[in-house]
This record gives C-alpha cells, structure tokens and sequence, in this order.
C-alpha cells in the first residue's frame, strides 16, 4: 500500500472511509503460517472484519461465526459452510434451527447446558448429525466449567448423531505474555489428556484462541517473532495428538488497513491547536485507546515539505468531548482540507465505533489488491435507522 493508492480510493470513496489492502492481508497469513508449526491450521474471526471474510476464507481453515448477521454475510459472500464454526454466547433458537436445517456440516459451540439442550434436540428432532465444539471458560461469561463441560461430554457421548469433535478455549485479547499461553496450553493438554482417562474421549481438535497482540501505538515495543517461536514452542510440546486450530481476529487482519479522514476546520483556544475531521470515534476506535492518550500511527496524506511542526488535538465530528482521535501529536503545515492517514485500522476499527451515535454516516470501504480498487460500501446515511417509524397501537386499559 502506498499513499498514491490512497489518494486514489479517497478520490473514489471521499472521506471518511477505509481502506483494507488484500495484498496486506495475505501476505500476513502466509507470515503467520510461516512462524508456526506446520500443522496448526487458522480460523479467521469475522468479528474482527466482516468485509474480509470473502477474502480471508480461502486462506484460513475455518471462519468464526458469533452473530445471525455475521451468519447471514457469510452465506450471501457465498463462504464454504463446511467451513464455519457456529459460535456466540447466545444463540437464537429460530436462527440456529433455521440454519442447521438448511446447512451443511458446520460446527456449533456449546456455551451452556441449555444450549447444548436446544442443539441436541434440533439433531435428534431432524435425525441429521451435528458436530459440536465444547468452550471451556476461562472466568468470564463464555464457556461451560469443568462439570458443566463434563455432563455435556457425558450425554452427547451417548447420542449417535452428536459428535464432540473437541474442545475450544479463548482466554483474551491482546496477550504479550508468552509465559501465559505456555502455561493455558499446558493446562489444556492436561485436561483433554484427564477427559481421555476418565471418559475414554480423544478430542479430535482443539480450538485455541492465543489473543495474538497489535502493535496500535508509538512507542509499542513487540518483538512478534520471538513470541511466535514460543507459542511454536509450547504448541509443539503438547502431548494432545488432534488437530489444532488457532482462532485469530486481531493478529491477522489490524496490519491490512487504513482510515483516511478530512480535516474540516482548525481553531486555536488557551494557545492548543484543535484539528476537526469529517469522522471520529463513532467511525474508529482502537484497543486499548483511553481518550487519546496513546498516539497511534498517523500521518498527512499530502505532507508539506518544509512546514513547521506543531502540536495538534484531532477531534473527530461528534457533539461530545469524549471524540477525540489523538491528543498533542506533531504535524507539520496541517490545514484545513487535508487528510488523516490512521494506520493499522484493519480489525474491529470499522465496526467497533459507535456507529449510531448522532446519526452520523457510516464511512466508505474501499478494497484494494493488485492495482485494482473495489468499492464494497459507499458512505452510507444513519438517519433512517434512528427515526420512529410506527403505527397505532391500541393498549388495553385495566
């Protein structure tokens, strides 16, 4: 990606808008695979970036579902469904019966026992096999305990049509530590070898979230490959022989994207320069990001040679003092009419904001990959879905 091929979608798109580089994105995956053991298989999870999934699907092994709308893009890109793992905290019943009736061989998650009720009953009422994925949790909301996974295991073991293809485990986002995902794959090759001794079950696959990190900000201080050899590194001194997959988001779409907004109007008050952009915080929201207190990369498209630096606050157009962009950052000549460049804004950035929040527009999303540029959604207006529409409706009176 180069600033020519921005200008380029800015002038196809206006601002503001993305832009998501496929070119980027699958030299990432090739790294990634690169760096890990050659039998690890990816699982992309669309939440990360919905827009990538037609893109992404032939170069991983599965793509996590955790909503009916992400469910319902997946199928209209025509995405293989053999490939899909059903997920989500909650699963709509009508959804979930609708989908299984007319699907292929997809794999659901298990989160609880009613969902394991509901997801058994739809198998045996339709006499039709169904593969499912137990989550354990690690604390939080997500997941089955240990008993609660362990009755599941117990009864399904006894269903013909269920088969436990395995566990799932996702413990976080943004995880640094390489002692830590040491330590849960450890803990986890300990349970599934505890599940073979005490139910004869051999986990055919496990699905691991490993929370791969972004380097957002300046000043970040990372070294990637050294964390990939110890994840390598631990992942082959598991003793569990199944497949294993690794369910990322984050680590493999945040490099292959960019947001371009408009400065709109400049104002110097108490002696502390105040940039405006035609987007905001409703458009972009990066992890880890508190009131603009860290400086992400972000750069003039059309720099000004020559042009003294200043310090600028980057306000966004909401109505709120909480859009703010980045605090205090040296730019040089910034003028009304010039565009941000935000870097590293390819996973949850475009559909992590709040979107709704003054009815403003949704930015543009421009594709680009070998010279070529897509336009995959036009700047799109909010007000409809912010305005009542109704008709009368009688209550009863007590």
């Amino acid at each position: 990606m180069n600033d020519h091929i921005l200008a380029q979608a800015v002038a196809l798109a206006g601002t503001s808008c993305y832009v998501f580089d496929i070119d980027v994105l699958k030299k990432r995956v090739a790294f990634l695979r690169a760096h890990l053991p050659k039998s690890i298989l990816l699982c992309y999870a669309v939440k990360a970036n919905p827009f990538l999934a037609a893109e992404i699907a032939p170069l991983t092994d599965r793509l996590e579902i955790c909503s009916p709308g992400e469910l319902d893009i997946c199928c209209r890109l025509g995405c293989d469904p053999d490939r899909y793992v059903i997920s989500g905290v909650y699963k709509a019943p009508d959804v979930i019966k609708g989908r299984f009736l007319r699907g292929g061989s997809e794999t659901y998650t298990v989160e609880s026992l009613s969902q394991y009720s509901l997801l058994k009953e739809l198998a045996l009422t339709a006499q039709k096999p169904m593969r499912l994925l137990l989550r354990l949790t690690s604390g939080n909301q997500f997941g089955l305990s240990k008993p609660d996974l362990e009755a599941v295991l117990t009864d399904a073991l006894a269903q013909p049509l269920l088969d436990v293809c395995g566990l799932q485990f996702y413990s976080g986002t943004q995880k640094t530590s390489a002692k830590r995902l040491a330590k849960e794959l450890a803990e986890l090759d300990a349970y599934l070898n505890e599940l073979k001794d005490r139910y004869a079950y051999e986990a055919e696959e496990l699905e691991y979230g490993p929370g791969l990190p972004a380097s957002y900000f300046q000043g970040d201080c990372f070294d990637e490959e050294a964390h990939l050899l110890a994840l390598s590194q631990a992942l082959d001194a598991m003793r569990f022989s199944g497949k294993i997959i690794l369910e990322l988001g984050r680590g493999v779409a945040a490099d292959c994207g960019w947001y371009l907004t408009r400065v709109v109007d400049d104002k110097t008050i108490d002696g502390q320069r105040f940039a405006i952009t035609d987007g905001g915080v409703h458009q972009l929201t990066y992890y880890g990001q508190i009131m603009a207190m860290k400086h992400p990369y972000v750069r003039l498209l059309t720099p000004h040679p020559g042009a003294k630096e200043e310090e600028w606050t980057v306000f966004g157009s909401l109505c709120t003092v909480n859009d703010i962009l980045v605090k205090r950052i040296p730019l040089a000549g910034l003028a009304i009419g010039d565009v941000l460049v935000f870097e590293r804004a390819g996973a949850y950035c475009v559909t992590e904001g709040m979107s709704l929040f003054l009815s403003r527009d949704l930015p543009a999303v421009v594709l680009h990959s070998k010279g070529m540029l897509r336009l995959a959604r036009k700047n799109t207006p909010t007000d409809g879905l912010n305005t009542p529409v109704c008709a009368p409706f009688s209550v009863d009176q007590e």
